[in-house]
């Protein structure tokens, strides 16, 4: 189900809880995760629950498993996730199913006493849809490859193989790239320059 169209006002800075991870999602993405910390299920059942959303921002420092107090850094910019599919195989273990919203901006963030971080964000604009030209048809063709590799369950059921930013947006989350470049193409809003950093990888990987 695609979100809804925010308004000026729902750009206001706003409290959103933060899960700090060792991956990037992108707008549109698929994110499946496990989670089994008391703070991030009691997150996760609240959002289930008020069908809201968390947010998710690049872990930069310490570990994704922490004792409570541990030092824990992560990036400014991340994206929302919505809850669309769970599961609980056991007691105090959940699978979930997000898939990623809008982009945010951490202002500041307060340590709740459960440990869970609290972030004050401001929502990024959307970029736009950009169509794709010709000299990007290889990489359409990559990732047609990629999602039948890995399923329909992993990969967003609304295809927009004819945009170039959907099209970058997929091939950066799904591509082996160092997180840093994952987060930096993230806080680009140019879907020309994540389109041309993705072809040039390409080409030097021979993969196109």
């Amino acid at each position: 189900m695609p979100f809804p169209f925010r308004t000026d006002r729902a750009r206001e800075p706003r409290a959103l809880p933060i899960f700090p991870l060792r991956t990037v999602l992108f707008p549109g993405g698929i994110l499946p995760v496990k989670i089994f910390e008391p703070r991030y299920v009691d997150m996760a059942t609240a959002c289930i629950k008020d069908a809201s959303a968390f947010g998710v921002c690049l872990l930069t420092q310490g570990e994704e498993v922490a004792p409570p107090g541990s030092p824990q850094s992560f990036a400014a910019i991340g994206t929302e996730a919505r809850i669309v599919r769970f599961d609980m195989p056991s007691q105090g273990i959940l699978h979930v199913v997000c898939e990623g919203g809008e982009r945010f901006k951490v202002q500041r963030h307060d340590v709740q006493r459960d440990n869970l971080a609290v972030g004050e964000i401001t929502a990024l604009p959307a970029e736009a849809p950009v169509a794709l030209a010709d000299e990007y048809a290889p990489l359409v063709k990559l990732l047609e490859a990629i999602a039948t590799r890995i399923g329909p369950d992993n990969f967003p059921a609304e295809r927009r193989y004819d945009d170039g930013s959907w099209v970058s947006y997929r091939l950066v989350e799904l591509l082996p790239l160092p997180l840093a470049i994952k987060q930096s193409m993230l806080e680009v809003n140019d879907a020309a320059v994540r389109l041309t950093v993705l072809r040039n990888f390409l080409v030097q990987q021979a993969l196109i």
